[in-house]
């Protein structure tokens, strides 16, 4: 395995090692490590000739690409700072990102410099700048369902130990098959991750399709490939997936949202390999992970331990630790964490606290043996008659049903018991919708009466945010906004 303290050192250890390995794969266009670090090294020349200096913002609004990837290298050698757009944010929130972060070159498919910028003359090491690790690589953004998208910041301390701490995501020689858009936190944080094992990227593409997902495992012999829940759902009820062999996957991972356990034994099941269940955020690199090899019920219904370098604790609302077993935030510290947000001390000291823990937001469990359970969001969770009910645990039961394909939980205003719960599913191709009664029954079996929902709405179609989860806020303010013409009309 290569050894670097930079990303740019990285890029040229790679090269070295593995000139001959493909590095990318993206339909018909192919190039070995050595090309692309060929094409690195032209676009760090462009930078250098246009005059852009260390700690200067490049913005990259290009499709996931090899050009993408080669942009973000070659950046790195001049000591840039690289952003990108996811491009199914909203124009509000890309020009909310591009005003904040001042880019000195902002780079599209349309752009002039494209596509010599790849084929200059390479830039020489004497005249790239020192590169220090704590220097920022890359700004990643926040999906922005909540007001204006945050950019988490990573330097090459933190991306190295996200590589340290990835596990069984990855190992060397990997032909991974990328599904998420490249401005996605999975891809921005992890190219360490990538030169250091040599990997082979395979890219889908953007948008998505489950059908060319299955055509790439098949075509390219993938053995590595991850998912957010809705991908695996959507790739799991897909006419090709009988004709598609999956004997070349070493795993497959899950995460990104809250995670069906009937969805990973289905997965596990379906195409015969390991399945690590996991969890992280856009703050914190890295988190928790399943391992290969443990029971079927701990990867089904956890997701997993802390990684070898991240402390992980339960909090209450007074920041001291819950007992084993009980819910509470939970919060994290790893050398793999952003280091801040972009231009924002405020919000960064407000987010992680004075000891260097990261408050996720997130809601769970921690059990005496180490295994986190992600129950909701603190902002997700809603109060019915005095009780607290956290959507993900319900939808995660509803999501059991053989006939429903997704799940989301979301509560609302009601008179008598302040908030009640809405079940939004989405059935299974060729299957019937249950009646509310029969999920409540289904939900009662394992969780309080108090949790199971009041009120249920069938949909053709989940909206998803930028980063394909669900979003359960756009289903929320959908059913306001039909039971208030509906009250108006009556």
């Amino acid at each position: 395995m290569p050894v670097a303290a930079t990303l740019p050192e990285l890029l040229r250890a790679t090269v070295a090692q593995y000139p001959d390995r493909e590095a990318y794969v993206h339909g018909p266009e192919r190039v070995t490590y050595a090309q692309l670090g060929r094409m690195a090294d032209g676009f760090a020349r462009t930078l250098l000739n246009r005059g852009v200096r260390p700690g200067d913002v490049v913005m990259l609004r290009l499709p996931s690409s090899i050009r993408f990837a080669a942009a973000y290298l070659g950046a790195l050698q001049v000591g840039a700072i690289t952003t990108a757009l996811n491009g199914r944010l909203g124009p509000a929130e890309q020009q909310s990102i591009h005003d904040r972060t001042e880019p000195v070159l902002v780079l599209d498919p349309g752009h002039p410099i494209l596509p010599g910028a790849f084929a200059a003359p390479p830039a020489r090491v004497a005249d790239l700048p020192t590169i220090r690790t704590t220097d920022p690589t890359c700004i990643v953004w926040t999906s922005g369902t909540t007001g204006h998208p945050k950019g988490a910041v990573y330097d090459h301390l933190a991306q190295a130990a996200i590589s340290r701490n990835i596990g069984q995501l990855t190992v060397d020689g990997e032909r991974r098959l990328v599904v998420l858009p490249f401005a996605h936190v999975g891809y921005m944080t992890r190219i360490w991750d990538e030169l250091a094992h040599g990997s082979t990227l395979v890219i889908a593409g953007e948008p998505w399709d489950a059908a060319e997902h299955l055509r790439l495992i098949r075509d390219e012999r993938i053995t590595m490939t991850t998912g957010v829940p809705t991908q695996w759902s959507l790739l799991l009820e897909h006419p090709d997936l009988a004709r598609t062999d999956f004997s070349d996957l070493r795993a497959v991972g899950i995460g990104g949202a809250g995670i069906p356990p009937e969805l990973v034994y289905r997965l596990r099941a379906t195409l015969g390999c390991p399945v690590i269940t996991r969890y992280t955020s856009t703050e914190a690199g890295v988190a928790t992970s399943t391992v290969v090899g443990e029971a079927e019920d701990v990867i089904a219904h956890t997701v997993g331990r802390a990684a070898p370098e991240v402390e992980l604790r339960i909090a209450g609302p007074d920041g001291a630790d819950v007992p084993a077993g009980d819910v509470g935030e939970v919060i994290c510290r790893s050398p793999a964490m952003m280091r801040g947000y972009w231009r924002d001390p405020e919000l960064s000291a407000a987010t992680v606290d004075r000891d260097g823990f990261l408050h996720t937001g997130d809601l769970g469990r921690l059990a005496a043996d180490g295994y986190l359970q992600i129950v909701g969001r603190m902002t997700d969770m809603y109060i019915r008659g005095g009780y607290n009910v956290h959507p993900a645990e319900v939808s995660a039961i509803l999501a059991q049903h053989p006939a429903i394909a997704e799940a989301a939980v979301a509560g609302v205003p009601d008179p008598l018991l302040g908030e009640i719960g809405v079940a939004f599913v989405l059935t299974r191709e060729g299957h019937e919708a249950p009646g509310l009664g029969e999920l409540r029954d289904l939900v009662g079996v394992d969780l309080a009466d108090y949790k199971r929902p009041d009120r249920l709405v069938v949909v053709d179609e989940m909206p998803l945010t930028p980063m394909l989860k669900i979003d359960t806020p756009a289903l929320r303010t959908q059913y306001l906004a039909e039971v208030h013409v509906s009250e108006e009309r009556s």
